[in-house]
């Protein structure tokens, strides 16, 4: 993997009417024509979005979204798109060409909590008074001063990036940081099982060695079968054991009692999610009755194979720890229903395709709803009676 995982990349999404420029303005930003641009209201249907890394803001990742209050015949999907965008950004551009702006303020109190820059557009062609009169009404209405831009005419870009560079939220992106100090030597056990990508490891895998190495720990990686001898060798300086939840008995069996155990899927809850709703919601299993109905939610888009985790390993696991059946029912992607009420307990994916803030946006969703939300790793912990026994 040569590039920062999109789900590590700052999410910055381009907001305003039909029209106002936001596609011009995404070409300009990342200096290549990935949207289209067309006086046509609604070109852009689906958001677009661009991976790139910009100076002193890091990996970015841009989003073209639809026009604020399509009105076209497809309207209501295309703002319906836009607005799933809003769990997903961590900052965000909202463009205002118009005296009436009334659209764009209702939508600025939906994302009140995500820091912001509006920007007038179109400068080379809206006469001084208008744009004095428009800056004026935007101060006063929404407090914030707006930065005077031409996207077609390239103008004052780089003002534009420098004030998102000011407002960027800080995030925590290490994933172990605070489980190891320097020099500590950490063992990864890493079944390559059918799910695996031939001739590649999967992304929780990549993403953990990657930090494993950025705070400067002795890693070493094996499979099951090389386990036991890899602990002979690294039995004294071994700090942590990160391995896959499927095999938690067997790593637990062999491992000395000292040396802390967790998982891939784990460490991800831990870093992109509320661990302690997390747990919670593990321990909830227990009160599981033979009418409750489940939600397995994974974040990306595959195709099942034999003994698939989430569609065949996790209902077969809640079968032999409660002894009955229970109703599941699965989402994908972002197909992840609204109205969570008739579900007893969601099971979600380590989701390492999510950005922190889609994923807490899911478990504060089951929060509000009073539903009870766990993951993966500790689900499955939590079904070998092993809860107790791993580091989160």
């Amino acid at each position: 993997m040569m590039q920062t995982p999109n789900s590590f990349r700052t999410h910055i999404a381009i907001f305003g009417k039909p029209n106002s420029g936001k596609s011009s303005l995404m070409n300009k930003i990342t200096k290549q024509n990935i949207s289209i641009v067309s006086p046509v209201e609604g070109t852009t249907t689906d958001p677009v979005k661009k991976a790139m890394e910009i100076n002193n803001l890091g990996p970015c990742l841009f989003i073209d979204t639809a026009g604020i209050n399509d009105v076209s015949c497809l309207g209501n999907l295309r703002n319906k798109k836009t607005l799933e965008i809003i769990n997903q950004i961590d900052m965000a551009i909202i463009l205002i060409n118009e005296l009436d702006f009334e659209e764009e303020f209702e939508f600025i109190k939906k994302i009140h909590d995500v820091p912001k820059v509006i920007v007038i557009n179109k400068i080379d062609v809206l006469g001084q008074s208008y744009l004095n009169k428009l800056e004026t009404k935007i101060f006063e209405k929404i407090n914030l001063k707006p930065i005077k831009i031409s996207a077609q005419e390239n103008i004052n870009i780089d003002t534009l990036i420098n004030n998102l560079v000011k407002i960027k939220p800080y995030q925590e992106t290490s994933i172990v940081g605070d489980l190891i100090n320097h020099g500590d030597s950490v063992l990864l056990v890493m079944p390559q099982d059918i799910q695996a990508p031939q001739g590649r490891l999967i992304l929780p895998q990549v993403q953990i060695i990657r930090d494993l190495l950025d705070n400067k720990a002795i890693v070493t990686c094996v499979t099951k079968e090389n386990f036991l001898d890899a602990l002979k060798i690294l039995n004294q300086n071994l700090k942590l054991i990160i391995t896959d939840s499927q095999i938690f008995n067997f790593i637990a069996e062999y491992k000395p009692k000292d040396i802390k155990m967790t998982s891939f899927s784990i460490l991800l809850a831990r870093c992109k999610g509320d661990i302690k709703e997390l747990k919670k919601g593990a321990d909830y299993i227990d009160k599981l009755k033979p009418d409750s109905k489940i939600l397995i939610a994974e974040a990306c888009t595959h195709v099942p194979l034999d003994e698939d985790i989430g569609r065949i390993k996790i209902p077969r696991l809640l079968k032999n720890y409660l002894g009955f059946d229970l109703k599941i029912e699965f989402s994908r992607g972002n197909n992840f229903p609204e109205d969570l009420t008739q579900y007893a307990l969601v099971i979600h994916c380590g989701a390492c395709m999510f950005n922190k803030k889609f994923m807490l946006s899911r478990i504060n969703q089951a929060k509000k709803q009073n539903i009870n939300i766990t993951n993966y790793g500790l689900a499955i912990a939590k079904l070998n009676h092993m809860i107790d026994k791993i580091y989160f």
